[in-house]
């Protein structure tokens, strides 16, 4: 089924060479077609993520994409036809997709194609403005959350807690009912966090003596489990507060890597896109109200600006506005 409004060419945000944010530039491309599979979306909104970066510069490549190249896995908006085989969504549905695999572009652009496997409807207390910003890092979060698999009631400290990940991360660890300690950036990373529902809120930029000491009075017995948003010198030093048979937990692709000590076991995590992890995702932001916060939107001319911004520090996330 077709909406009738799909016009045959549509402005995108693309680059014909790997290189730095101006490599981006907007141009007229055909609108493209879809399989029996797959879904066409007319996008409101697409997330801006590293991963992004990673593409632009030609180290992270989607299989089988071409130069012109559309970045962008992330993207919400409407369904403007399905293939014959699709049966999740239907045309006018209001969706979010999260799409590694996407040979036919990506969702810096007027319309995006995805395999119906990848689309969900936007859950309530979503707005499409800002689901877009959310697909991605709210999958590799719940995946962090089954990597370390603890039960209601056990302590959990999220590392990087006012990032992009590590926000939704909160909130997702909360529904599942853990305590929830978080070490975010700054005093308005601390502010984000506790508005989000953290039990404790610390700043990872304090004195670490200090923040370790209010730990390990919080959960005198040691944290449960760490899920790591990032590296480096301030996560080894809390590792300290452990318990015996706890488990730090952390995407692929941060950096430095976390490192296996002894005490310390380390488990890497990728995201999942498929139909069972999408309502598994739709139903715990359903539990409760659920914010994506959105430190920046950028509309789609400025999509040179927003990677220039992605190597700077804010909570949250980018946003491109596309129409």
């Amino acid at each position: 089924m077709v909406d009738g409004d799909v016009p045959e060419r549509m402005q995108a945000a693309a680059f014909d060479e790997f290189g730095g944010p101006e490599v981006i530039t907007l141009r007229i491309l055909p609108v493209p077609e879809i399989a029996d599979d797959e879904v066409l979306i007319k996008v409101w909104s697409a997330g801006v993520g590293v991963w992004d970066a990673y593409e632009r510069q030609g180290t992270l490549v989607p299989e089988g994409a071409a130069f012109p190249i559309v970045p962008g896995p992330d993207g919400a908006g409407t369904v403007a036809a399905a293939g014959s085989q699709v049966t999740n969504v239907a045309v006018g549905d209001l969706v979010y997709v999260s799409a590694n695999t996407r040979p036919k572009g990506g969702f810096y652009a007027e319309y995006a194609v995805a395999k119906a496997q990848y689309v969900a409807k936007l859950p309530e207390g979503v707005s499409v403005e800002h689901a877009g910003a959310m697909p991605t890092d709210a999958l590799t979060a719940l995946a962090g959350l089954d990597a370390l698999s603890l039960s209601a009631g056990a302590w959990l400290l999220i590392f990087g807690a006012s990032g992009g990940q590590g926000h939704l991360a909160v909130q997702l660890a909360k529904r599942q009912g853990l305590n929830v300690i978080a070490v975010a950036s700054g005093p308005d990373g601390v502010a984000l966090v506790t508005r989000l529902g953290a039990d404790v809120s610390l700043d990872g930029h304090g004195d670490l003596t200090q923040v370790l000491a209010r730990i390990r009075e919080a959960a005198p017995d040691g944290v449960d489990g760490i899920l790591a948003m990032a590296g480096g010198k301030t996560l080894h030093r809390l590792t300290e507060a452990l318990s015996d048979g706890g488990v730090v937990a952390y995407p692929h692709g941060v950096q430095p890597e976390p490192s296996e000590r002894p005490g310390v076991p380390v488990r890497a995590y990728d995201g999942a896109a498929n139909l069972r992890q999408l309502q598994r995702l739709n139903e715990l932001i359903e539990a409760a109200p659920f914010e994506v916060h959105v430190a920046e939107t950028f509309p789609l001319g400025k999509v040179v600006e927003a990677h220039r911004r992605l190597q700077t520090s804010y909570q949250g996330k980018l946003l491109l506005k596309v129409s």
